[in-house]
């Protein structure tokens, strides 16, 4: 599946509940061109669940650990606030709206998110030197299975 900057494939011999994305960053964004890698895990109650969907591909952003984990803070994955209506594509288009606009009242990194909003200049350097040093090519996802 692709569409509007990413592409989804299912790893070899791995069931349907773990997808590999690859995130076209916008043109818009400190983040661009780079190509991330995205692990999304459909539970075994999804719908009723959200997914679990961490980046494989480090990013210099407030709402995702900088780190090998890739955790991300994004409002519609969070239990509390999922629906089991919400399609995977508004996942996925919700990702990629949160390289575009942060969500700075949740930041996972907050001297990040500091920085964003008190010196943007030097937060976009940061974030295109990464960009550099991560994501100039198509990711490399895990073997599984």
């Amino acid at each position: 599946m692709a569409s509007k900057g990413f592409t989804v494939s299912l790893p070899p011999n791995e069931s349907i509940h773990t997808w590999h994305v690859t995130l076209s960053a916008p043109a818009s964004t400190p983040y661009y061109p780079g190509k991330f890698g995205i692990i999304l895990n459909l539970p075994t109650d999804y719908p009723f669940k959200p997914p679990v969907v961490k980046f494989h591909t480090r990013i210099y952003h407030p709402n995702v650990t900088n780190d090998s984990l890739g955790n991300i803070c994004l409002g519609l994955l969070k239990s509390e606030a999922w629906k089991p209506s919400t399609k995977l594509y508004a996942v996925l288009e919700a990702l990629r709206n949160l390289l575009e606009e942060p969500q700075l009242d949740s930041p996972l990194e907050e001297r990040i998110a500091q920085q964003y909003q008190s010196d943007r200049p030097a937060f976009d350097q940061a974030a295109k030197q990464q960009v550099k040093e991560n994501a100039m090519s198509q990711p490399i996802f895990p073997a599984t299975g």
